[in-house]
């Protein structure tokens, strides 16, 4: 079995907040309880969160939209190209959590145990 991690993390790259999917799963599936009671200003994200509910969401929480969007998408939304260049703070934070060997393997038998490493693995990348 395979399991998704969709992460939320901060202007610096610190990991805020994550959510565990199966492998099979849509990424839009777990962006509501990722994004659920916090307050931002933009969410920064790849062509997986392309969705018009996320959008509006967005639109509703006066939060900018800057994500990269399907090439068959109706009507195009224009992105900030500079900011969307920061997203690559997030591909940082994914690199790094793949050093822990569990991690990457996904050695951890049950999710409960998988997210502690995960928060360890958190907590030592933010010590550095």
């Amino acid at each position: 079995m395979t399991t998704k991690i969709l992460a939320l993390t901060d202007a610096l790259g610190n990991l805020v907040r994550f959510v565990l999917l199966p492998g099979h799963r849509y990424d839009t599936i777990g962006v509501a309880p990722l994004i659920g009671g916090i307050e931002f200003d933009a969410l920064l994200g790849d062509k997986a969160f392309d969705a018009n509910w996320i959008v509006e969401e967005l639109d509703q929480r006066g939060a900018k939209v800057v994500i990269s969007q399907r090439p068959k998408r109706l009507s195009p939304l224009s992105i900030d190209e500079e900011m969307y260049k920061w997203r690559h703070l997030i591909e940082n934070f994914f690199c790094k959590l793949k050093e822990f060997k569990r991690i990457a393997m996904r050695a951890c038998k049950t999710d409960q145990s998988f997210k502690a490493m995960i928060y360890l693995a958190a907590a030592v990348i933010n010590s550095r």
